[in-house]
């Protein structure tokens, strides 16, 4: 079995190929039934032992840095911010990379605006292995 991230973007992927509105644009009842298509999804992988978590996140957020001893953290800065880029995640754990594809495609399909699929880009990324174990 191996781990992959599944993202969900606000901006910073390509658009998706049926839907042009951000989703504050969405009518109250789009926003829930995209809601409820990944809480079945997420259902689904349970039953079949691929799912490990997802979650949305909401839109506040900070960067935040180590500015050395006895000084206080610094904040933000002039980049982008994830807050503004990624809107939630779901991580599978999966048999291959085949079966990953399969299902980010699947998630993909969540409904938007109109109840239509959204065929929205999702980021696929694996997990790093178990790093090695070092002995002297």
């Amino acid at each position: 079995m191996a781990k992959y991230l599944l993202l969900k973007h606000y901006r910073g992927a390509p658009a998706p190929a049926n839907c042009d509105a951000p989703i504050d644009q969405w009518k109250p009842e789009e926003i829930s039934a995209h809601v409820q298509y990944m809480q079945d999804f997420a259902v689904k992988l349970q039953k079949t032992g691929e799912f490990v978590e997802h979650q949305a996140l909401a839109p506040e957020g900070t960067w935040v840095r180590y500015d050395g001893e006895g000084r206080p953290p610094v904040t933000d800065g002039p980049f982008p911010e994830t807050k503004d880029l990624i809107a939630g995640w779901t991580v599978i754990d999966v048999d291959s990379y085949e079966r990953a594809l399969e299902l980010a495609a699947e998630l993909s399909a969540a409904p938007g605006p109109g109840g239509e699929p959204i065929h929205e880009w999702l980021e696929l990324r694996p997990f790093y292995g178990v790093p090695p174990t070092i002995t002297e």
